[in-house]
């Protein structure tokens, strides 16, 4: 199965010394919006995505937790990078849906982790897939949990 382009930096950069750094901080330029949660990516591979972000006035509430709305920023990042580890790159991925719930406050720190409880097969159907994403504080509490749903096709 082909790799995509980012998993394969991912696969280049991790086990250097900062390479989980430089491939976080690559990743913001690409997509500049997810600067604004500070992420780094912890674990990348296939079916799996782990993302932390710190609590910092950047993404404070009026109540000085972890904005909603910075909460499913990070989601999003963890959902895009699992796909980009995931989706070969003889297709494509898009977003196409989320459900999100917000069960506790978000008062630290946070983790999030994408996984699927299985790698789907990839033929030349287009199909949904549902991504699963807990994000959880420092203490392990599940604060959010979501599914972001993506649209997978066959590039043409």
């Amino acid at each position: 199965m082909a790799q995509n382009p980012t998993y394969a930096m991912w696969n280049r950069l991790a086990g250097k010394p900062v390479g989980k750094q430089l491939f976080s901080a690559a990743m913001c330029l690409r997509v500049p919006y997810f600067r604004t949660v500070l992420p780094s990516v912890r674990e990348l591979g296939p079916g799996r995505c782990e993302v932390t972000s710190p609590k910092w006035w950047g993404v404070y509430n009026h109540i000085k937790t972890f904005h909603a709305i910075a909460a499913c920023n990070l989601a999003e990042i963890a959902m895009g990078m699992l796909a980009e580890a995931t989706v070969p790159a003889t297709h494509r991925w898009l977003p196409k849906g989320m459900t999100v719930e917000y069960v506790a406050k978000a008062e630290t720190s946070l983790r999030a982790v994408a996984e699927l409880p299985e790698l789907p097969e990839f033929g030349d159907e287009g199909f949904e897939l549902p991504v699963p994403v807990t994000i959880t504080d420092t203490n392990g509490k599940p604060v959010v949990t979501a599914t972001i749903t993506i649209w997978v096709t066959k590039k043409k």
